[in-house]
């Protein structure tokens, strides 16, 4: 609040002296941003604490699951195709030779002078019915003013359903657009059995088609291609594929065929314990990250005798306890019952977690099984941690509680900010029109004083002459 310039009737420092009580009375709202500050310090360590135990729970998550234990690592010679492997595959070697790649089948029609003009004739609907070697069956309905090659091509690319797409191509002739259809998908069972046109001879005569004849009636689409199916032997055993994506001819093996083989290649199929061994340096990776970031929120500096955001936090030390209890799962059965036995130890000093490399490979190797153990069901480290972590950071859960009430101790601060900031500008005014008034009142006075003074100044002189 701007405050007016007072003090220059009276001769007073009335504006310094309203600036001194300014700045005492603003010494409570100090006090209520020193408080505020405090208060969203720790709702951001909470946000910091929550993040951190998330980024553990995933890498929980991640240990818990089959694919990160017992990985394959495929590797292929030769470029005729390309493997990949899940966990539940088979380590081996495998020879493949691919004799055919699978095949879209395409269809054209003759050429049409105008891409425009509606090539049925009338003003009602044909149905334009697709079937399918595989015996489905689509039909197309439209208008016969939009039968013309534009209508058509966008009528078919609008219906993913009926196992074509359709393009125009312009060959340069006297009658260059040219409709072209592809399957959807390569095989023959995707392939097109039959086109008819029901309603429309001009239109049936124009795209109708019927592979027995490969062409249907005069002037409609002719095949291009004719879809067809990969083959490959497996180890000597033939094996046909719809696509030349082939997923089920080996347990937990991907194929991805490019080209036909000259002479047989062949798939070798290796453990890769690298897998795994990465997911459990994340997951130490992520604990420790946890300890390191509680220990910082949570530091006094001896020193400085500062604080931090949740210094002597019972929040903050009750995650770090449950967390490290969680780590405590032992399974008396196989040769891995511990994360010790596989090279995972706490530093007594700030609880970390160290990996003993060459340990914990040897027990990949080795005792890959038992390493599982440890890690997955329903009593394994990763569900144990899991139901910890989601006690904290779940909705409902502590830390989420904890942030509602800061988050309403912040909303009361701000009300008392404002109820007293108010307060101080009213009690500033009532001081302000005082400090007037007596302003007012002290320069009266000086007048009346230098009036009297001036009239004893006069009678003195009179008296002297």
């Amino acid at each position: 609040m701007a405050i007016s310039s007072i003090g220059v009737g009276s001769g007073l420092p009335l504006n310094e002296l309203l600036e001194d009580l300014r700045t005492a009375e603003n010494q409570s709202l100090a006090l209520i941003q020193s408080r505020q500050k405090t208060v969203e310090s720790r709702l951001s360590a909470y946000g910091t604490l929550k993040g951190t135990i998330e980024a553990l729970k995933k890498a929980s998550d991640a240990l818990g699951k089959p694919e990160a234990f017992g990985a394959l690592k495929a590797s292929v010679s030769g470029d005729a195709f390309t493997a990949t492997a899940s966990a539940k595959g088979i380590a081996g070697e495998y020879s493949i030779a691919v004799t055919q790649l699978a095949a879209t089948q395409t269809m054209v029609a003759a050429g049409q002078a105008d891409r425009t003009t509606a090539i049925a004739t009338g003003s009602g609907t044909v149905d334009i019915e697709i079937a399918l070697a595989d015996g489905t069956t689509k039909t197309l309905t439209l208008d016969e003013a939009d039968t013309s090659l534009n209508g058509i091509v966008k009528a078919i690319n609008a219906d993913p359903e009926l196992g074509v797409k359709a393009t125009l191509v312009n060959d340069g002739s006297g009658t260059p657009h040219r409709l072209l259809l592809t399957a959807s998908a390569s095989g023959t069972d995707a392939a097109v059995a039959s086109i008819t046109v029901e309603g429309s001879n001009e239109l049936q005569a124009a795209i109708g088609y019927n592979s027995t004849n490969s062409g249907g009636a005069t002037g409609g689409l002719t095949q291009q291609q004719a879809a067809a199916n990969a083959q490959l032997t497996i180890n000597g055993i033939a094996i046909t594929s719809q696509s030349n994506h082939v997923t089920d001819a080996i347990e937990g093996v991907e194929l991805t065929l490019s080209k036909v083989t000259t002479e047989p290649a062949t798939l070798s199929l290796v453990n890769d314990d690298t897998v795994t061994a990465d997911a459990i340096n994340a997951f130490v990776t992520a604990y420790n990250k946890l300890q390191t970031t509680i220990k910082s929120l949570t530091a006094f500096n001896v020193e400085a005798e500062t604080q931090s955001a949740l210094t002597g936090d019972s929040l903050a030390r009750n995650v770090q306890s449950q967390i490290r209890g969680a780590l405590n799962v032992a399974d008396s059965s196989g040769a891995i019952a511990n994360l010790s036995q596989m090279g995972i130890t706490t530093n007594p000093t700030d609880g970390t977690l160290i990996v003993d490399a060459t340990k914990l490979n040897d027990a990949l190797k080795d005792n890959m099984v038992d390493v599982q153990k440890l890690f997955t069901g329903e009593n394994g480290l990763s569900a144990q941690l899991g139901a910890a972590a989601d006690s904290f950071i779940k909705t409902g859960g502590v830390i989420s509680n904890a942030t509602d009430s800061i988050n309403r101790t912040i909303k009361d601060l701000q009300k008392q900010y404002d109820t007293t900031s108010d307060r101080i500008d009213m009690k500033m005014e009532n001081y302000r029109k005082q400090f007037a008034q007596l302003d007012v009142m002290m320069s009266q006075m000086n007048s009346i004083s230098t009036y009297l003074t001036q009239q004893l100044s006069m009678l003195g002189s009179s008296s002297d002459k």
